[in-house]
């Protein structure tokens, strides 16, 4: 498998051996820049194709949080995760970089298994809603007489393999799909097999993740569980209920970003949902049921 492109941008030469010496072992090609602006040339290249951008935040020039909003602005790099790494980390300045479009933003100095453990899971992430865009993209055209539909998932696997279908039935089926995927994820994880967030980032951390999602999976008091994902579709909106059985959680801090929750390598989920994929999400009762609407263009 070819290795994917990562483009690291920091005005400090320092900085970028010091990068380059901690993702030595990764399965990445490196391409360095301390000149931001050769650096937005390099990506706004034709024959680009970066996986993952990681990105100094106070440069000459062409600051981070601008390079990082003129990616955004542009629908070919919307999708490509930015880590932001600098020593600015009052909680107004993390809140902007994430409400701005940052996958992460880590506080310099850091380990260097801070930055691994989080390059690896924002690639992880990235391939994982490539396949489900192209999924949903092939499937678009079948799937525009349905007028209601509601699936049972169990496993993430399920959550896979629905993702592509139901999205592929609203306007702008790669919208959507990573924010239904967020959704549907928590009702496994969180809602059914009681995932703790604490617990959750601990093992995002290890790498051992889906180990324990499998693990729980097939312990009695979890095997035979399951949660609905039930579309309906309006003249004016399409709207998405998903159920689980679980006991709820305390979903409100969850809807928008908080900065004390900015270095944990999850917990952005619902709140980009809410803001990138939907234009609204409602909890209800305990929190076992989330209803998603995305308007119909016109």
């Amino acid at each position: 498998m070819s290795k994917e492109r990562v483009l690291v941008v920091d005005d400090e030469q320092l900085n970028l051996f010091i990068i380059e010496d901690f993702l030595e072992q990764e399965q990445v090609t490196l391409e360095m820049h301390a000149d931001p602006l050769a650096a937005w040339d390099s990506l706004i290249a034709p024959d680009s194709d970066f996986s993952l951008v990681i990105l100094d935040r106070m440069m000459p020039q062409l600051d981070g949080m601008e390079f990082l909003r003129r990616m955004k602005r542009e629908e070919r790099f919307a999708g490509i995760p930015v880590i932001i790494q600098t020593a600015a980390s009052s909680p107004d300045q993390v809140r902007e970089g994430l409400e701005a479009g940052a996958y992460y933003y880590l506080t310099k100095p850091y380990e260097p298994e801070a930055l691994i453990s989080i390059v690896r899971v924002a690639l992880d992430d990235r391939r994982s809603r490539s396949q489900l865009l192209n999924r949903a993209a092939r499937l678009e055209e079948a799937q525009k007489l349905i007028r209601s539909v509601e699936y049972r998932f169990v496993t993430m696997t399920d959550v896979s393999s629905l993702v592509p279908v139901l999205a592929a039935m609203c306007p702008v089926p790669d919208v959507v799909a990573p924010g239904l995927s967020d959704l549907m994820v928590n009702a496994v994880e969180h809602g059914n097999l009681g995932v703790s967030y604490q617990e959750k980032s601990l093992l995002k951390w290890e790498g051992d993740w889906e180990a324990e999602i499998e693990r729980r999976l097939a312990l009695p008091q979890f095997r035979d569980r399951y949660a609905t994902v039930r579309l309906d579709c309006a003249p004016d909106a399409m709207v998405f209920t998903i159920t689980d059985q679980g006991k709820g959680f305390e979903w409100e801090k969850y809807l928008t970003f908080d900065p004390e929750r900015a270095f944990d390598p999850n917990g952005r989920g619902i709140a980009m949902a809410r803001m990138m994929s939907f234009s609204k999400v409602e909890y209800q009762g305990c929190g076992n049921v989330v209803v998603a609407t995305v308007p119909r263009a016109g």
